[in-house]
């Protein structure tokens, strides 16, 4: 064998060993996520996690977590508190509040609110005030069935964030109001007892009223008379000190010192002559004996941090250990929730390193070896006049970006108008990411224009060729293209299926989640989406590696120009919203600050996005494979991370 030849191998049998390497590295990452993310959910074993399916009403169902310490048993039954997520969010996402509850002795039912997560979606319009989102079944059923005969039923609390508080003070009033009617007739001359309420009455009207202490984080707006007036249960809550729906409340202010809904909260255990003009923060006003204990918090955070504030997780863990009259020897600091964070990082990180070994282990099989080409010659080196082209479009590429998206907001309402109402569609039923779909469809198009455009003016002058792209292809190719995208995506998704049916965990890291439950229905609606996202998605390839990639410009710098060039409009967002805040105490756009809030896990995968595009182009010499697969894979993640009014029938 010539030297030369050696010299050829060598090179081929060190990328093999790097593609088994890496390969070998995700999935190890992804097994000591998922061990270690197992381990802590469970408090080493001393906690059980079961997911569980329940029909309710209609022909609806929840999906949910229960979390049973084990030393809950029938003879030593334990509280229970049934935590509801907010917004946007599921059950894994308050996971925390689980963990750091059941560790002290609580036993915990987290669940999916209905139109999220795996929970299928609700006829009812009004579902916060007549269903709680999924609170005021569960409620129901926990109270009612003898299965949980480990609970003690006389002390079921609930607790949620955002609209998750918001749906438990509207199911603690609705409870209260069922006990109202109950007691109301009693009184009457058709009663039992007549005008007198016998002590069989008096029970049955207590067992309406099943909820016995809530509280409420994230949400003060329906802390108003009528909604208080029927809640007969002990209350606490917690509201960022830069809350950024805070224009909404009453003073257009997040401080609850003198805040009206912090104030009715706390007054409606005084009497008239007794009510108090300010809150003092943190202080315990009532005694939860007889349901009257008011604490008022205020954390200073955001409203998107303060679910991971460990002063918030802290706040809520002492209050249901004193409502509850528990005392656990691990103290309200003691938690553990964000070393499970931790470790699902690891598993994401594993999850995403998979996919460019994964793909290049395909690549090597005959029925997809045709799809590897060589890599274009990169563009010639630019003049000073192509460097100025080039950082013209960058900017204008990036303010277009940071202007179109609220635009594109508002456009859903016109648009989508059933989903922007939570009306149940199967016309693009996501409400918030539907904003994220137009944005992508205009800054995907504009992006191919002014690729195509910046060719035919400049660059087919100074040296650039469509040779040098890697975009001429068939239709053979572009199907087989497809095939092994859907490969790569299927694999990924057993990797997130087989961790969760295992260890019942996912591969998640605050913003950013791959979630494993889902309903079913959400495939369909993924082929709704992920052809108009794709546009972006190819527009983003095509830029990245056919109008970015230079001669003699080092590969990190080039993919970390693409990076920021992906991300920095919305990050000019970002920072035009909290800036704002900072120095005024609003925000700048304030009916559109949920789907701002949105772009806390879309920034991360934006700015990946390049880096994924380079990598699969670099692999087969084509711009196609890139983005089919991380358009099937990031969609699907978004997709299912989201509200979804789904049709149920």
């Amino acid at each position: 064998m010539d030297d030369k030849k050696i010299k050829e191998e060598k090179p081929k049998s060190s990328r093999k060993n790097w593609t088994m390497i890496l390969l070998g590295i995700s999935l190890a990452l992804i097994l000591i996520g998922n061990i270690g993310a197992y381990i802590v959910q469970t408090d080493g074993g001393k906690i059980d996690v079961i997911g569980l399916k329940i029909p309710t009403e209609n022909g609806q169902w929840l999906t949910a977590d229960l979390f049973k310490p084990q030393s809950a048993t029938a003879e030593n039954p334990v509280p229970m508190v049934v935590v509801c997520p907010g917004f946007e969010r599921s059950k894994e996402t308050l996971s925390s509040y689980s963990l750091e509850l059941a560790r002290r002795g609580i036993a915990v039912m987290t669940i999916d609110p209905y139109n999220q997560g795996a929970s299928s979606s609700t006829v009812q319009k009004q579902s916060a005030s007549l269903e709680g989102y999924g609170t005021v079944p569960m409620v129901e059923y926990i109270y009612d069935t003898p299965n949980l005969n480990y609970i003690d039923k006389t002390r079921i609390g609930a607790t949620g964030y955002s609209a998750g508080g918001n749906a438990v003070l509207q199911s603690a009033s609705l409870f209260g109001a069922r006990q109202a009617e109950a007691l109301r007739k009693a009184k009457s001359k058709d009663s039992d007892g007549g005008q007198n309420i016998t002590p069989a009455e008096l029970a049955y009207a207590k067992s309406q009223n099943k909820i016995s202490s809530i509280f409420v984080g994230g949400f003060v707006m329906t802390l108003t008379d009528k909604i208080l007036t029927t809640v007969d249960a002990n209350v606490g809550m917690d509201y960022g000190f830069h809350d950024e729906g805070a224009y909404r409340n009453t003073n257009r202010s997040a401080d609850m010192h003198n805040a009206p809904e912090a104030l009715r909260l706390v007054n409606t255990i005084f009497p008239k002559d007794k009510k108090i003009s300010e809150v003092e923060i943190g202080n315990i006003y009532g005694d939860y004996t007889n349901r009257t204990m008011r604490v008022v918090h205020n954390t200073n955070n955001i409203h998107p941090l303060m679910q991971y504030d460990s002063s918030h997780m802290a706040h809520m863990i002492d209050f249901f250990t004193t409502v509850f009259n528990l005392n656990p020897l691990i103290p309200s600091s003691n938690q553990k929730w964000m070393i499970k964070e931790w470790f699902t990082l690891l598993s994401l990180i594993g999850a995403f390193l998979f996919l460019v070994p994964f793909a290049t282990l395909m690549l090597r099989l005959p029925v997809f070896s045709s799809l590897v080409h060589p890599i274009p010659p990169a563009l010639p080196t630019p003049s000073k006049k192509g460097r100025i082209v080039f950082w013209i479009t960058f900017v204008i590429s990036a303010i277009l970006a940071c202007y179109l998206f609220v635009p594109m907001a508002r456009a859903t309402f016109i648009l989508f108008p059933n989903a922007s109402q939570a009306m149940q569609t199967w016309w693009f039923p996501q409400r918030i990411n539907n904003a994220v779909l137009l944005w992508a469809v205009a800054n995907g198009t504009i992006g191919l224009i002014v690729f195509f455009l910046t060719y035919k003016l400049f660059g087919k002058k100074n040296g650039i060729s469509p040779e040098m792209w890697g975009i001429k292809t068939n239709v053979k190719e572009l199907a087989k293209t497809l095939c092994l995208a859907l490969t790569v995506f299927a694999a990924f998704y057993t990797l997130v299926f087989v961790s969760y049916g295992i260890f019942h965990t996912d591969f998640r890291f605050d913003f950013v989640s791959a979630p494993a439950a889902f309903p079913s229905k959400m495939w369909i609606v993924a082929l709704e989406y992920i052809p108009f996202f794709f546009i972006f998605y190819l527009s983003n390839s095509i830029r990245v590696n056919c109008a970015s990639r230079f001669e003699g410009q080092k590969e990190w710098v080039s993919m970390l120009i693409m990076g920021l060039g992906n991300s920095v409009g919305l990050m000019m967002i970002m920072a035009i919203q909290y800036i704002y805040l900072a120095y005024t105490g609003t925000v700048y756009w304030t009916d559109e600050w949920l789907y701002i809030n949105l772009l806390f896990g879309i920034i991360p995968m934006m700015f990946a996005l390049p880096y994924y595009n380079r990598y699969f182009f670099r692999l087969t010499g084509k711009v196609y494979l890139g983005p089919m697969v991380t358009c099937l894979i990031f969609i699907m993640m978004m997709l299912t991370s989201n509200v979804c009014y789904i049709p149920l029938h």
